[in-house]
């Protein structure tokens, strides 16, 4: 049976390279043979025992590649051909779907509630840090990539881009809004983007890195809040005049920022969550009004599915969001457990990492 290299959960801060099967194709899978991928955030969650998956399942969510095999039902894609798909892989049929949510078409999704929906790939089933990836329901997932289009231009679309994006999307930013971004890692520095093109004239960074704060800039963020410099609420209330921000986006996952987020609202506004969560929230009573605010939070969980992909890799093609400065730092697949520790402990800067088999 052919084999290959892929990166495996082993146990508790343990992910290594291993020797694994390449998948057999089902009727409606296709085989991609991975060019470039990627770290994520929640990858380290579950490197660190924080999010639990099965051990020895293959990690890993956003992929780029190429068509290596299709199953016998897939129509209109060829081998060959390179495509991308996003980190949720939506069914299509499910009742979530149906309902158009499809981020949130998983197991047990026709029977209840489940927390991490349509997140599959490096979740519930073997994932993309390998040289070879079984993409399911691969005409409701695969985007093929514009010509001229590079790797690492494309490579934040199937997680990152889509996330920090949907927080904008899902907390209604209108044109001439102040945002506020707690945290400019990378989904909240795609969420800074995500303001600027729908419309918000004011977008205010929270975050004490110079890096991040400079390619924040770049990405349209108008003011820069240094945590480090003291209270970042204060500093938002007088950035805003004492009027408070239309829409606050939290992209870290911690009580602290998304309660300094809640506390920046103006009435009537919006908290629009991105962070994966550890442990409980509390919703202070003050900061929510005691429920008589107006305030709004939703949540988000990256939208995914190839209608979804199509337009993000038209944002990258018309070049209104460059996010090619997020990347940071290149990794062969060989060397998978030294990019881990460098995600992991933040060093050298790193933002994002292409990782190529």
């Amino acid at each position: 049976m052919p084999r290959m290299k892929a990166a495996v959960f082993v146990e508790k801060n343990r992910i290594v390279l291993e020797d694994r099967p390449i998948p057999d194709v089902g009727p409606t899978d296709a085989l991609i043979r991975v060019t470039t991928t990627t770290i994520c955030g929640t990858d380290i969650h579950i490197l660190k025992g924080q999010f639990p998956v099965a051990k020895g399942l293959i990690v890993g969510h956003e992929p780029v590649g190429v068509v290596e095999k299709l199953g016998s039902q897939v129509k209109g894609y060829r081998e060959g051909q390179r495509v991308i798909a996003g980190a949720i892989t939506p069914s299509g049929h499910s009742y979530a779907c149906l309902c158009g949510c499809s981020s949130q078409d998983g197991p047990g999704t026709q029977h209840g509630y489940t927390a991490m929906g349509g997140w599959k790939l490096g979740n519930t089933i073997d994932g993309c840090q390998a040289e070879y990836v079984l993409v399911p329901d691969a005409m409701v997932n695969l985007s093929p990539i514009p010509d001229g289009l590079t790797d690492d231009e494309v490579l934040m679309c199937p997680d990152i881009m889509s996330t920090g994006f949907s927080a904008s999307e899902r907390g209604k930013v209108r044109i001439g809004d102040t945002v506020v971004v707690f945290a400019l890692g990378p989904i909240g520095l795609c969420a800074v983007a995500g303001a600027r093109l729908k419309g918000a004239t004011t977008i205010i960074g929270v975050d004490t890195i110079p890096a991040r704060q400079a390619v924040a800039r770049k990405l349209g963020a108008s003011h820069i809040v240094d945590f480090k410099a003291g209270d970042p609420v204060q500093q938002i209330m007088e950035l805003t005049d004492g009027r408070g921000v239309d829409v606050a986006i939290e992209a870290l996952g911690t009580q602290s920022t998304f309660e300094s987020a809640l506390r920046v609202l103006r009435p009537g506004g919006t908290l629009s969550s991105l962070g994966v969560y550890s442990n409980d929230l509390k919703v202070p009573l003050d900061a929510f009004s005691a429920g008589l605010g107006d305030k709004t939070i939703v949540t988000t969980l990256c939208p995914g599915g190839k209608e979804r992909m199509r337009r993000l890799l038209e944002v990258v093609a018309s070049g209104r969001a460059d996010l090619k400065p997020l990347v940071t730092h290149h990794y062969k697949l060989d060397d998978i457990e030294a990019a881990y520790d460098l995600f992991a402990n933040q060093r050298d800067g790193v933002m994002k990492i292409s990782i190529t088999p």
